[in-house]
């Protein structure tokens, strides 16, 4: 029988056998790519069934399996949150599959298509386990396996030395993350007794409160680390770009949520009594995230690393609603706790949407291009319509335009924000930043991508390469448009979604029946407080009569004229590339404001005519960048002490074994010592 813990084994299933099947076909890069990719769609259309049945009629799945190792248990549990985060999973899975099919051809005789196909799969089954895992070894096991899964397939084109680089960032960061979270389970181990996340929520109690504030602090790094947030983000902007797109899309939007996951089950399953400066702490990480990633990403011209930058923008969105949930509740305002997290949750499944697709049209544009320099693109929109529609779909969702879904979970995120001014009489200052930077977050973000769009699409091309750009294959355009009537639905329907998100929110141990879901109907939104309400069905109605009647307007009007066409006047020259406004005149205005925080750095080269030296430049070049900020402030001498210890420990490596034998014998009357105190 088909339930929902079977859908969900014989998703796992199919994962191992399309990896396992990768690798056996790995000589025959059709084969290979047909396995991998068919049988990870396979069992992401299972994954979507498994985590439906769970939130609409099976509820909970459990399922264990002894282990001869002490303390460890093969420990999987479906409740309505992992549900959720499988279903995200699992559907940007399939689309991101369906595209993989046509994408991955260009890698055809030049990479191991198996070795792709294998990871790729076994990345998938590692996020599923991740938020289905429930012992913290067996969780730690899974985590080790998404996060090596995922280095693989940022190195994949392993001939470019930057994704090389970019990947041994990753390595690092991402093991420096799972350290903290590794103290953070044994701490609970510690004065719990166990592993099982059951029995560690059931007997929280016995934790001192101090054990708690570093609990907090090693989950939130740790998982933080992960989700990419300031200032632990410095791999993601490079490890995203450098795998192949359609792993872009899954890394950047899914892979981080794992890190927003398990705070979400730490803080609010785990955890149910918290100070209020674990709020204040989320909040004002996630308005420096927000505003922080839409500056670094207006500096970008490398296309993907710009959407990876808007990840950690949008990460910081979804830490608004976290950090204000956490608040509300420590005050005591059950309803705006769970509407802060309806809005953090809904934002997740937005983000992952909107986000898969933007890496999709990126991809696209990449495969025909050849290059991720959004200087070089250019009138794109006439070669690629199709990617250029659902590109722009992606920016309007990303950029939070009615009546898509980005704009229903930040007016969420907002309303919850505009409440803690209201009601949160001891962290009204908090809220103000978060209010603050949502708004400035949100200007910038479609200025950010009407430059992306503009560039890329309109105009005219700006390299031989561009002209000849052709429309992506069928199944790049099929992924596309799920994602963008997605991104629409989402949008219009937002009224039941968020119904449905804040029954998986009450059902957490700290905001059960918290809020009515009579709050959220089917065609509208509206806050606990009635402070708004609002309907994007009924927005989209109207933007949809609008557009009709000005299109019957116009045809009225201009009647029978025909309409005659003629070449562009171009004062007596010919029109070229050079003209046209390029990315870095776009932003420069906008980094010159913020050049305190982004510190730009310009240099200029000027090449004089031989023949007349002081007066006419031959040629001018102008290089603009910004500059690392974290990279110089926080890890150059964070590198450079680690460098110094190690040379200092360097010297005890003398090769006298005398000298090992007297550490030994140090260390040994040390423990004796500490033995004989205690």
């Amino acid at each position: 029988m088909f339930t929902a813990q079977n859908n969900f084994i014989i998703a796992l299933s199919l994962l191992t056998l399309g990896a396992i099947g990768s690798l056996i076909w790995q000589k025959k890069d059709r084969t290979a790519n047909l396995i991998g990719n068919k049988c990870a769609i396979i069992a992401s259309l299972f994954g979507i069934t498994s985590a439906l049945q769970v939130i609409f009629f099976q509820g909970n799945f459990a399922l264990d399996i002894a282990s001869n190792f002490p303390l460890l248990s093969f420990s999987i549990k479906s409740d309505l949150l992992s549900a959720l985060f499988t279903l995200i999973i699992s559907t940007i899975a399939l689309l991101a599959s369906i595209y993989g099919l046509g994408y991955v051809k260009q890698y055809f005789g030049k990479y191991n298509i198996g070795g792709l196909g294998f990871f790729y799969n076994a990345f998938i089954a590692g996020m599923l386990l991740v938020v289905t895992a429930h012992n913290a070894l067996f969780f730690l096991i899974v985590w080790e396996i998404m996060s090596v899964a995922s280095y693989f397939l940022v190195i994949f084109e392993k001939n470019e030395k930057k994704n090389i680089e970019a990947g041994t960032l990753y390595f690092i960061m991402t093991h420096a993350g799972t350290a903290f979270i590794t103290l953070a389970f044994l701490l609970l181990y510690k004065y719990t007794g166990s592993f099982d996340f059951e029995i560690i929520k059931n007997n929280i109690n016995q934790v001192p409160a101090l054990a708690k504030d570093f609990i907090f602090i090693f989950a939130l790094v740790g998982f933080g680390t992960k989700a990419g947030i300031i200032p632990f983000h410095i791999w993601l902007p490079s490890a995203h770009p450098a795998a192949p797109s359609h792993v872009s899309a899954l890394m950047s939007g899914v892979m981080i949520k794992t890190g927003v996951f398990m705070l979400i089950r730490i803080l609010f399953d785990f955890m149910p009594a918290s100070p209020i400066w674990w709020g204040i702490t989320i909040l004002i990480i996630g308005a420096i995230s927000s505003l922080f990633g839409v500056l670094y990403a207006l500096t970008e011209h490398d296309i993907k690393k710009l959407l990876a930058y808007h990840s950690i923008e949008n990460i910081g969105i979804i830490l608004l609603g976290v950090g204000s949930a956490l608040i509300f509740n420590t005050l005591g305002y059950g309803s705006l706790a769970t509407l802060s997290l309806v809005a953090a949750l809904f934002h997740t499944f937005n983000h992952a949407i909107f986000k898969a697709l933007l890496f999709m049209g990126a991809g696209s544009v990449i495969s025909q291009t050849h290059t991720k320099n959004i200087e070089a693109y250019g009138g794109l929109i006439k070669l690629m319509p199709l990617t250029a529609l659902f590109f722009l779909i992606g920016s309007m969702a990303i950029s939070a335009l009615p009546p898509f879904n980005g704009f229903a979970s930040e007016w969420l995120t907002f309303q919850s924000l505009f409440a803690g001014l209201q009601f949160a009489n001891n962290a009204q200052w908090a809220f103000v930043i978060g209010a603050g930077s949502l708004a400035f977050t949100g200007g910038l973000a479609a200025a950010c991508f009407v430059k992306v769009f503009g560039i890329t699409f309109l105009a005219r091309p700006r390299s031989d390469k561009a002209k000849m750009a052709k429309e992506s294959s069928t199944s790049l355009q099929i992924g596309m448009g799920a994602l963008a009537t997605l991104a629409l639905l989402f949008g219009i329907f937002s009224g039941t979604i968020s119904q449905i998100l804040a029954r998986i929110a009450g059902s957490l141990n700290i905001l059960q029946n918290s809020i009515s879901t009579s709050t959220f109907q089917f065609n509208h939104i509206s806050t606990p407080n009635n402070f708004g309400t609002i309907s994007l069905a009924s927005i989209c109605t109207i933007i949809a009569l609008v557009v009709l009647f000005t299109y019957l307007l116009i045809r009225i009007i201009s009647g029978k004229r025909k309409i005659r066409e003629d070449i562009t006047w171009d004062c007596g020259t010919d029109l070229g590339p050079r003209m046209e406004i390029t990315a870095t005149g776009f932003s420069r205005s906008i980094i010159t404001i913020f050049k305190n925080i982004l510190q730009p750095t310009k240099e200029m080269q000027i090449e004089f005519d031989e023949a007349n030296p002081k007066y006419f430049a031959q040629k001018s070049t102008v290089n603009m960048e910004i500059k690392n900020v974290y990279q110089r402030a926080l890890y150059q001498p964070l590198h450079e002490l680690i460098a110094r210890l190690s040379e200092f420990a360097k010297a005890t490596q003398s090769g006298n074994i005398n000298s090992y034998i007297l550490y030994i014998f140090v260390v040994l009357i040390i423990l004796l010592i500490s033995g004989v105190i205690k």
